[in-house]
């Protein structure tokens, strides 16, 4: 997703405010959906969000760097997410993560230096009987071990 100018975030980030105004509790929604469309909270519209809620940007930093969901850098244009839950580790979910941070010289939560991919990880995609289990680019595979694993980033490369 190609950054929008800052006139323009700021202009958007009011607007999704606007859409949530009445929730109840609106920043988590509103998180949610700045992270759709942007792929990030950009750090920026933590004063604007702020200002708009009536929260203190303090509230705001500290719901965003809780959530792992709320990253604040641009993901990767693939990203690969790998679950950690304790049904898919009873099935190799370890050597699958080895594997991924070995290939992919990163660790969970960061993106490879050319920006290609992102590698998160993630406690539970429900496909607990058919663990361990791999999303790729939003699409999900049990039983992936490291070969597979192997397999499935040179085929969706």
């Amino acid at each position: 997703m190609a950054p929008l100018p800052e006139q323009s975030l700021e202009h958007r980030v009011r607007s999704i405010v606007a859409e949530h105004r009445g929730d109840r509790g609106a920043l988590l929604p509103v998180l949610h959906t700045v992270k759709e469309e942007l792929g990030y909270v950009d750090p920026a519209v933590i004063p604007v969000l702020a200002t708009e809620l009536n929260l203190s940007r303090a509230d705001v930093y500290g719901v965003v760097t809780f959530y792992e969901d709320f990253r604040q850098t641009a993901p990767g244009r693939r990203t690969v997410r790998i679950c950690r839950a304790e049904a898919c580790q009873a099935v190799g979910a370890v050597t699958v993560a080895d594997r991924a941070r070995e290939r992919l010289g990163i660790s969970f939560g960061e993106t490879t230096p050319d920006g290609e991919v992102t590698l998160e990880q993630v406690f539970c995609f429900g496909n607990c009987a058919t663990g361990p289990a791999v999303e790729i680019d939003g699409r999900l595979y049990g039983r992936v071990g490291p070969e597979r694993l192997d397999a499935l980033l040179e085929v969706d490369a």
